[in-house]
């Protein structure tokens, strides 16, 4: 059983103008499948070919032997996550959401604001998200392929800060990719349906 790169959840040019075509095309079409094709090559003949994406990242998680097993398999899920926390006309908090956000954060201006600061302070490549832990939101970061569900957090939302996710449209501005993800393509739906609310 060989891991294959998922299908995005809607065309190639439906995040324009924020996310073109030409983006979508190399992240998905390129890094995203790139991700794929080392794992297989990495786990073939191995017991890790059998598990699952979600299994293999738990396995090789803090594992200095197996790191880049597990940086192939979470780049893989965090893309895929990541490909469904976006959509066209996105930006739209549903109001179960809403109520949880301002319970933890105080407003959701106040989250906005610190999940911007964790997606501009990230250094270097990785991904800023939106988890529950302990029946609490959170927004936190994490460096490269590092995910919050390898440490027993429950992922809501990511935006990805690696420079190929926005360098053709945005080159050097990761603020303005971070504003126009968070205003206009964030899908605060999948995020409520991952809380389950």
């Amino acid at each position: 059983m060989a891991f294959e790169l998922p299908p995005l959840p809607y065309a190639y040019d439906a995040l324009a103008p924020y996310i073109s075509e030409q983006t979508l095309r190399l992240h998905h079409g390129k890094h995203h499948q790139t991700y794929v094709t080392n794992l297989n090559n990495l786990t073939k003949d191995s017991p890790l070919a059998e598990a699952s994406l979600e299994d293999v990242i738990k396995q090789t998680v803090g594992d200095a032997t197996k790191i880049g097993i597990f940086n192939n398999a979470a780049q893989i899920w965090n893309h895929t996550f990541f490909w469904q926390s976006l959509k066209k006309d996105g930006g739209v908090i549903p109001a179960a959401l809403e109520a949880r956000i301002v319970a933890d954060f105080g407003s959701v201006e106040k989250f906005k604001e610190e999940l911007t600061q964790a997606a501009l302070t990230q250094f270097g490549s990785g991904w800023a998200w939106l988890y529950e832990e302990n029946g609490t939101l959170k927004v936190g970061k994490t460096g490269n392929a590092d995910t919050p569900f390898a440490h027993g957090k429950k992922p809501l939302f990511t935006i990805d800060v690696w420079e190929h996710a926005y360098y053709v449209d945005f080159q050097n501005r990761r603020a303005d990719f971070v504003k126009a993800v968070i205003d206009h393509l964030a899908n605060w739906d999948f995020a409520a349906e991952q809380l389950g609310v």
